[in-house]
């Protein structure tokens, strides 16, 4: 038998297409506010902001200094935690973010939403989806890692569907669970406008996370070979990084022009002559690749992850991964490719617009479906708002001591680099 909310999301949709009522849940590392610290942050806002500007009733659950304007609910709310204790949690942080997940998924089960949206990375949200009365979407922006694999393992009962951001994503998940869709990650074309020609002061750019896996130590090695002025910008999130590998670096060649905020940010990307992008891992998408495409920015790459699937010849040169010298032969290359043609290549692959319609037509066909309410799972514990001691950290496998195998996220790149390997435009 059907439960009330249940019935009446069957009878608002049995005449047409009206608004839809919409949870997002958002990863809690970092606000979902300008200036963003990542991809993730800034996909989860534009998500979240386009849905809105349709017309639906969105609301986001994401951490306190994100922007209220989205619809914020918060859910890191101190006063709470300070009545649970966290006396015995030797991993505070991820005591804080579990408490906040969990009462949010316990609190979902009583709430009036049609659909709920899951862009966070945690596992609680996805392993307790089946738990649910609304079906929820999953977007994996990453590859398989333990914790969150570990809850997608146990979402079984058909309540949760999963979207890749890439096909690489797609690969990379594909003996943990089947990807539903592939709904390419979109940038507001609007925001990144295309610049027809570079700055007369020739230099190159490189922005985004600075952390090792983002590998902006080669991005500067390829630029001193290259001769180029190089102006790098993003959050220092890992300081003995930049300390050890970065600031040794950084001359009159090598501004570092702090985190800066999307206008100013996209001024700057628009007047380099190329963009290098350097990621030391199976990249899942690359927004920063898809913005500098939109200033027209031909692009130098490591390719790796979904990168190839990205560029074309037209707009990017594709180098070996981990290694500057080839980064610099890319980067020559690029300097000669048509900036009109990186413009077309973002607006024919990267619009925002293209990829809020695919993300409504899921939800449409989740609820068209109208799955009856799940069973309670007994596997499944509902615990109250007011989290009894009963969870000590020794319970928790520690990360390090995750032993994942992560051959079938690996894309390793044979007989050189492909160009969009996965996808035709």
């Amino acid at each position: 038998m059907r439960d009330g909310f249940e019935i009446a999301r069957s009878a608002r949709f049995a005449a047409g297409d009206p608004p839809l009522r919409i949870g997002v849940i958002a990863h809690l590392k970092h606000p979902i506010r300008e200036p963003f610290a990542g991809g993730l942050e800034m996909h989860t806002h534009m998500l979240a902001s386009l849905l809105r500007r349709r017309g639906h009733s969105v609301t986001v659950f994401a951490s306190t200094l994100s922007e209220p304007a989205l619809g914020l609910e918060a859910i890191c709310d101190e006063t709470s935690l300070n009545a649970v204790g966290i006396a015995e949690a030797h991993d505070v942080a991820f005591f804080k973010e579990h408490h906040a997940y969990l009462s949010l998924m316990n609190d979902l089960r009583g709430r009036d939403f049609d659909l709920i949206h899951n862009n966070s990375l945690h596992y609680l949200p996805v392993s307790m989806a089946d738990a649910l009365p609304m079906p929820m979407v999953t977007t994996l922006h990453t590859p398989p890692f333990c914790w969150l694999e570990s809850g997608v393992r146990v979402a079984r009962k058909g309540n949760n569907s999963f979207v890749g951001v890439s096909e690489s994503i797609r690969a990379a998940w594909a003996p943990v669970t089947p990807i539903d869709r592939v709904i390419l990650n979109g940038i507001d074309l609007g925001r990144f406008a295309f610049a027809a020609r570079p700055a007369t002061d020739p230099y190159l750019v490189w922005y985004g996370r600075i952390v090792p896996e983002k590998g902006l130590h080669f991005a500067l090695d390829a630029a001193r070979l290259v001769g180029m002025q190089i102006r790098f910008a993003g959050p220092v999130l890992d300081r003995d990084y930049f300390d050890r590998e970065i600031a040794p670096r950084m001359d009159a060649q090598a501004a570092y022009l702090g985190h800066l905020g999307h206008e100013e940010l996209a001024t700057v990307i628009g007047g380099a002559s190329a963009f290098l992008c350097t990621p030391c891992w199976e990249e899942p998408y690359g927004l920063v690749v898809a913005e500098a495409l939109a200033c027209g920015v031909p692009v130098a790459a490591f390719a790796r992850g979904a990168i190839p699937e990205i560029l074309t010849p037209d707009c990017g040169v594709l180098a070996v991964p981990d290694n500057p010298s080839s980064l610099a032969v890319a980067t020559w290359a690029a300097l000669n490719l048509s900036r009109l043609a990186c413009r077309r290549r973002a607006e024919s692959l990267c619009d925002a617009e293209t990829m809020i319609d695919q993300y409504e037509a899921l939800y449409r066909e989740r609820l068209d479906q109208r799955s009856p309410l799940p069973e309670r799972d007994p596997r499944y514990a509902v615990l109250p708002h007011s989290l009894p001691l009963l969870i000590r950290s020794s319970d928790h496998v520690q990360d390090q001591a995750c032993d994942h195998i992560q051959g079938a996220s690996e894309n390793v790149v044979k007989g050189g680099p492909r160009y969009g390997q996965s996808l035709s435009a």
